[in-house]
């Protein structure tokens, strides 16, 4: 699956709301790190890079996740 389509399926897969993880809180497949986190992160300036290296189970991919959900959440 490519372009605009393909990357939307993408980035819903990343994010996932699981019963017993972080109390149902939408978090990054395969980790515990939340999706409010990664945007409070974003929210205070730090880079990608930044989040990245403070959560090293996240991949970039992961925030690209985090910044499309916003863009899409307020078109």
């Amino acid at each position: 699956m490519g372009g605009a389509t393909g990357n939307l399926k993408a980035y819903e897969e990343r994010i996932v709301r699981e019963k017993g993880i972080c109390g149902g809180e939408p978090v990054f497949k395969g980790t515990r790190v939340t999706l409010r986190t990664v945007l409070a992160s974003l929210a205070d300036g730090d880079s990608v890079e930044d989040i990245l290296q403070d959560f090293p189970s996240l991949r970039r991919e992961d925030v690209q996740a985090a910044i499309h959900c916003v863009r899409r959440r307020f078109r």
